[in-house]
């Protein structure tokens, strides 16, 4: 037993209520000479397995002998494995990147390129994926260090590139929050581009349908400039409201406030969708929408579990609340749906998702699991009844053409989510992350109600900010470039806008009617079964072939 080789695996037994288990390497032998000397039963047989037991007195040369195994790819002082590196932070850094990045592409792009109406389903998607990789070039040129550099104004940091060797692997810092999470800079520069990204990408579903595309490639960079960074840095990079004590978790105000507020001015600028679209905007694919939706919620967990900055206690709080939260809210949603229409909408049970991961974003770490339940419950209803009813009573609200109800799902569930961490931040889990002594929410008593007030303030801030800079932007746009398409265009779609078209198929997701759609009594572009194609005057792009039924 003694000469049996270490490949097998020993349990060390100890304190721990689940025995700790160890691998070593194949090659190594235990020395029979140290063994020999100790007691019979050290290593025996665990039940009738190959493994064997050893008590902590052994760990040492457990440790020894597994170390004498193992290669340099794992010394500690390697140049890039340097001593302030927390290996465990770094991976969880990068994954919770990872996990946000897919909520963007393919998430939003597979969810906005099937939730909308047929002729639009690729500007939809490109619209998205367009503004994903703008961000990211002008998030590394200039504005990563505008959002979380040093202070240029209270509101604002010092842009820079964020380029350069030296700056991206020395230790990360937040230089006016004092914060130094145990990665390297560029983990922390891509982290936060992918929420810069996804604000901007959500912004885009308040405008689909007839936003010229060339409008909305100025736009991207623009915005990203004079408006993201400034609510980025103002909370979470060290600026006035940081240091004022304003909780924004993981972006309840920096994303979802602005990105509802500066999506519902866009829309007002730019105008309508046509007629025939309004009245009739049905998805091209729910099926896809909900594989869309689906992203969206699992990368919620990187989205909240990645804003402490480290694989901590705050991060796993995080993960749980986001995810009470929002099958809450997907689930009160769903019932108003039945209550009211008689029928569950599975573009309703995505909206009810949608409220409550936004609504538990500015408090995903601060409040307790309970309160993720309330917060759902309110999110399901309050901005269910802001869209389905309140929206029907406004004059403002029917003039302005939100084509996805971003205002509703961000701006109205971003706020409500503010507004509620405010009165629910639980002090014990404030300490473990702000930086103010005896924060609390006005639930919990003391200053409470101050933090309230705080958090009122902070969301008039961002609206005001995001409601003047959008306009001034689209209307700085608007000199050079026309904001919205031609007629023309937006009664053909995609195929007169990109000469490409999703599907090789016909319809636009209603039912056969013999009386409007037989291409014997109407002038379709395909004469008969035969597959003879009219060429579009757009190019050559993407055809499909109408067979007659």
């Amino acid at each position: 037993m003694l000469d049996r080789r270490l490949s097998h695996e020993f349990r060390i037994l100890g304190p721990l209520s689940r025995p700790l288990q160890t691998k070593l390497p194949p090659q190594t032998r235990l020395p029979p000479s140290d063994l020999c000397r100790r007691p019979f039963n050290l290593f025996t047989p665990h039940q009738h397995s190959h493994r064997y037991q050893a008590s902590f007195s052994d760990l040492k040369l457990i440790i020894k002998l597994i170390a004498m195994g193992t290669t340099g790819a794992y010394d500690a002082l390697l140049p890039a494995v340097p001593e302030w590196l927390n290996k465990g932070d770094n991976a969880w850094q990068m994954t919770a990147s990872t996990l946000v990045s897919i909520q963007s592409v393919p998430g939003l792009v597979i969810l906005y390129g099937s939730i909308v109406k047929k002729k639009w389903a690729v500007n939809s998607a490109f619209m998205a994926l367009y503004a994903f990789a703008a961000v990211l070039i002008c998030w590394v040129l200039v504005c990563y260090r505008m959002a979380f550099g040093d202070q240029l104004l209270p509101f604002w940091g010092k842009g820079a590139p964020a380029l350069g060797q030296k700056y991206l692997i020395r230790q990360a810092a937040v230089p006016e929050t004092g914060s130094e999470p145990f990665y390297p800079m560029a983990t922390l520069v891509y982290f936060q581009f992918t929420f810069a990204a996804i604000t901007l990408i959500l912004l885009a579903g308040s405008v689909l349908g007839r936003m010229n595309i060339k409008a909305w490639m100025a736009f991207v960079p623009l915005w990203l400039i004079f408006s993201y960074t400034v609510g980025a840095f103002s909370l979470w990079g060290g600026g006035f409201l940081y240091q004022w004590g304003v909780i924004d978790y993981s972006g309840g105000y920096v994303i979802h406030l602005s990105s509802g507020i500066a999506g519902l001015t866009a829309a007002y600028w730019v105008g309508p969708r046509l007629k025939s679209d309004r009245e009739r905007f049905p998805p091209n694919n729910v099926l896809l929408m909900l594989a869309g939706a689906g992203l969206l919620w699992m990368g919620w967990s990187g989205f909240n579990g990645g804003a402490p900055y480290a694989a901590n206690i705050a991060a796993s709080i995080a993960v749980l609340n986001t995810n009470i939260c929002a099958a809450t809210s997907l689930l009160v949603w769903t019932s108003l749906d039945v209550i009211f229409f008689k029928k569950p909408s599975v573009i309703g049970a995505v909206q009810g998702m949608m409220t409550g991961l936004v609504c538990i974003t500015p408090g995903a770490g601060v409040v307790q699991s309970w309160a993720a339940i309330v917060m759902g419950i309110l999110s399901g209803s309050i901005p269910w009844v802001s869209m389905m009813i309140l929206h029907k009573k406004s004059k403002l609200l029917q003039k302005v053409d939100d084509t996805l109800g971003v205002f509703h799902t961000h701006a109205v569930a971003g706020l409500l989510g503010g507004l509620l961490t405010g009165l629910l931040a639980e002090p014990a889990l404030c300490r473990l992350l702000k930086p103010e002594s005896n924060t609390r929410g006005a639930f919990y008593g003391g200053n409470g109600g101050k933090q309230f007030m705080k958090q009122i303030v902070a969301a008039l801030f961002v609206i005001g900010w995001n409601i003047v800079i959008t306009t001034l932007i689209l209307l700085a746009i608007k000199l050079f470039l026309p904001l919205r398409m031609p007629d023309e265009e937006l009664v053909i779609g995609d195929d007169a806008v990109h000469g490409e078209e999703a599907y090789a198929l016909w319809g636009d997701g209603e039912r056969y009617d013999p009386t409007k759609h037989d291409p014997t009594k109407q002038d379709w572009h395909v004469s008969s079964y035969s597959g003879e194609i009219a060429q579009s005057p757009y190019g050559s792009g993407a055809r499909g072939v109408t067979v007659e039924l």
